[in-house]
């Protein structure tokens, strides 16, 4: 029997993936072939979906961009044997895009069906948290410290002070909060992990509710991901009739409860306190702070926030151990990022490797540079609050502090190709406006700056006293910067500065190289507004 594989991945499923998986099936069936179909997650090669994969003694033969048209030609010259064809890519594994990767988050995605358990455990899953069950909670706890993890939501808090904070505070009741609601633009890794291995991030939960002694866990996913949201559900029950949840884990008296919640759209509900008001029923607004949540957070009590991919990082450090996973990276950022790479570009998708791999590499070499051909002008890194960064940077190596010095972000991980026929000027504005949009209106330098900033970037792209404009244009900034609650307002500032620092001639009257004040007005980096606040974004 002839293995085949079909992404049943959202992103494959938006350009045909069903039907080239009933295509299959019906051509299969006249060819008098006998077939096991598989629906696994996407390979994270999103040019080439639907990739069909042909599991073969070489090793699982891939064919894309498959159309359901295309599928009896492919039939017929022999795909179910691996044979040649126009659209063989050859072995999957060996592609550039596959084998330069070091997937440690994404090591099952693509590979295994997403709700098979035996295909789990025997690519393996349960290793890291049946060596967590064998360890004393506050050793779990020194592990996750020791692997340099911080969280992959954007802000680059060390995990491990955080899961550290929960266990030092007593308390009856604890939980663990998965934030997925992934809502930055050209982010899609936390979607594409729990479609492809919902597995990986219950056991990642599982062992931070042991590590610190929490008995409850939720998944808050945004409403934009209903496929995500089915699979994280039946991998749920799932896992509780495998004994991987509920009362007595895997036989260890170790009881963890969880379940999944469905955010109602809000951007804002990607910042941490905003989410957990949203968990207990309330209006998503952001919460001041101090109080922190691993303090005091969902219903008052410690809680545990961290974002898909922290969560899934997990269990390789725990069966690896923490020195494994930090041998990958660079200074003070350890393990590995998942990069999002979309907008203009030729071959986007997910592409997992250690920190320290330059923007450059990323975009014009695994990327192929822009879909349109012409020359990349910049990138935006970090979700819609992040600087556009210009070509004349893409050297500088993906790290953290490296990115903050210069102004950037790395949030997280999804980077956006503009080519040179952008209006920066346009971005910029659209950066306050989406701001305005979406505002959870608590503090005034956001909810009323966002309006105001945009109205003053039209008067300065209209040549209406652009000087004046521009100096209350740097003064709103700095007062959205600092005196904001959360990242939504205090980094709305980053494009529209990057923009005018970088590209201040597509505002028309500004000065080139009038980019203002290019960090905050106490002295800080973007990057240091985001750290304090800890998991801002999913």
């Amino acid at each position: 029997m002839t293995t085949i594989y079909v992404p049943r991945d959202s992103a494959a499923a938006s350009v045909g993936a069903d039907e080239v998986a009933a295509a299959i099936r019906g051509a299969a069936r006249e060819a008098g072939r006998d077939i096991r179909l598989v629906r696994n997650g996407s390979r994270g090669m999103l040019w080439m979906e639907p990739l069909v994969e042909v599991e073969t003694d070489r090793g699982r033969v891939g064919y894309g961009p498959v159309r359901p048209g295309s599928v009896p030609g492919l039939i017929d010259s022999g795909m179910l044997d691996g044979a040649d064809h126009e659209l063989c890519q050859g072995l999957v594994e060996e592609l550039p895009w596959m084998r330069d990767q070091q997937r440690l988050c994404f090591a099952r995605v693509g590979v295994t069906d997403p709700l098979s358990t035996d295909d789990y455990v025997a690519h393996g899953g349960l290793a890291g948290l049946r060596a967590a069950l064998e360890r004393e909670p506050a050793d779990v706890v020194a592990e996750v410290t020791d692997s340099g993890l911080r969280g992959r939501g954007g802000a680059g808090f060390p995990a491990g002070i955080k899961w550290k904070t929960v266990l030092d505070t007593p308390g009856e009741l604890k939980f663990v909060c998965c934030n997925a609601d992934e809502g930055d633009s050209g982010t899609f890794a936390d979607r594409m992990l729990m479609e492809g291995d919902p597995f990986c991030l219950i056991e990642g939960m599982t062992i931070a509710a042991h590590s610190v002694g929490a008995t409850e866990g939720y998944i808050y996913i945004r409403s934009e991901y209903p496929d995500a949201v089915d699979t994280m559900r039946a991998a749920i029950d799932i896992a509780y009739a495998q004994g991987w949840l509920g009362t007595d884990i895997l036989g260890s008296g170790v009881r963890f409860d969880l379940s999944v919640r469905v955010g109602a759209g809000a951007y804002i509900c990607g910042e941490e306190t905003s989410m957990l008001e949203s968990l207990e029923g309330k209006r998503g607004m952001v919460r001041p702070k101090p109080p922190i949540p691993a303090i005091t957070g969902l219903f008052g009590k410690p809680t545990i926030v961290n974002n898909v991919l922290t969560l899934a990082s997990v269990p390789t450090i725990l069966s690896g151990g923490a020195q494994a996973y930090a041998d990958h990276g660079m200074e003070r950022s350890r393990g590995t990022q998942v990069f999002q790479i979309a907008g203009n570009i030729k071959h986007g998708g997910v592409f997992e490797t250690a920190f320290g791999i330059t923007l450059g590499d990323l975009v014009n070499g695994y990327g192929g540079g822009t879909l349109s051909g012409r020359p990349v002008r910049a990138a935006q890194v970090g979700g819609p609050l992040g600087s556009y960064v210009p070509a004349a940077q893409f050297e500088l190596p993906t790290d953290y502090e490296t990115f903050a010095e210069a102004d950037a972000m790395l949030g997280h991980g999804g980077i956006v190709v503009f080519d040179d026929t952008v209006d920066m000027a346009a971005m910029a504005r659209f950066a306050m406006e989406f701001c305005a949009e979406e505002s959870c209106g608590k503090c005034t330098p956001c909810r009323v700056g966002a309006v105001r900033g945009v109205e003053v970037i039209d008067r300065i792209t209209s040549g209406e006293e652009p000087d004046a404009n521009l100096a209350a244009l740097n003064d709103l900034c700095e007062v959205m910067t600092d005196g904001s609650l959360c990242a939504m307002g205090g980094l709305t500032p980053n494009p529209v500065r990057s923009a005018l620092l970088h590209f201040a001639e597509d505002f028309g009257h500004v000065p080139t190289g009038s980019g203002g004040n290019d960090t905050t007005s106490n002295g800080s980096s973007p990057g240091d507004v985001l750290a304090d606040d800890e998991e801002s974004r999913a």
